[in-house]
């Protein structure tokens, strides 16, 4: 990272930006371009292992590219505020940003109702009940994170 001093190395910070976002953008291969989607995902961590979920319709694009490909990067982002220095005449943008790489499994049918819950945690503070039946026509998928970084930036320097 060039920007040493907007560098957030701390595990439990970056969860806590990731907890802020509400897209996950996620980078596949596909031939000589990144093919790069917004999802929505939820969030699990145990002992330190970061593991987004996904959810999709039963085909598509993405779902090809996985098959042929599991590896992703992913970026999220969020706190985006416009900063102004008048005296100096300039501008930039905060932020907070998490940005990384990954393997995508899918989920198995019997676990898909424990892994929507956990997406739901992400936009949802209590359990939200929603319809199961939907899960038949529903991909659930895994990135189980092999490493990440988080930035920030809140001022002028």
């Amino acid at each position: 990272m060039r920007r040493k001093d907007r560098e957030i190395t701390d595990f439990d910070e970056i969860v806590e930006i990731i907890k802020k976002c509400d897209v996950c953008r996620l980078a596949l291969k596909d031939g000589d371009f990144p093919y790069i989607v917004p999802l929505n995902f939820g969030l699990d961590v145990q002992d330190k292992q970061v593991t987004f979920y996904f959810h999709c319709a039963m085909e598509g694009k993405k779902l090809d590219l996985i098959r042929k490909d599991n590896r992703a990067a992913f970026e999220m982002d969020c706190n985006h505020n416009f900063i102004l220095n008048e005296e100096r005449m300039s501008c930039t943008m905060g932020y907070e940003s998490v940005m990384g790489h990954g393997t995508i499994s899918f989920v198995p049918e019997e676990e898909k109702y424990e892994v929507l819950k956990i997406l739901m945690r992400q936009y949802h503070a209590e359990d939200f009940a929603f319809d199961t039946h939907m899960m038949k026509v529903t991909t659930v998928m895994k990135l189980t994170v092999t490493d990440m970084t988080g930035k920030r930036r809140n001022n002028i320097r």
